[in-house]
């Protein structure tokens, strides 16, 4: 089945160029990945600081074989540091399950 991984930034203002080439980086490497899908980022208009990446994947074990990889955790380690805190996930299924 499907996933959906909301990811959630909060990037102050002075800390986003920077990051910005470490989320792409993520991306192009995540886009070579099995069973990856499409992802996009989007900025929030009322919260400037927040970012959300929403990628789509095509099961949750390809999503949690790529978010335990050590290429994506060095990245995310990077990200992490620069933004001094720790980024937030929830992962989503199509439709309505029992």
């Amino acid at each position: 089945m499907a996933a959906k991984i909301l990811i959630t930034r909060t990037v102050p203002e002075d800390k986003a160029k920077e990051m910005i080439p470490l989320v792409k980086q993520m991306r192009a490497l995540a886009t070579n990945q099995p069973g990856y899908i499409s992802g996009e980022t989007l900025k929030s208009s009322d919260r400037p600081d927040t970012f959300l990446v929403i990628s789509t994947w095509q099961s949750a074990d390809d999503w949690e074989k790529w978010l335990l990889s050590g290429e994506r955790q060095a990245i995310q380690a990077k990200i992490d540091a620069l933004l001094g805190g720790k980024t937030e996930y929830e992962m989503f299924h199509y439709g309505f399950t029992d």
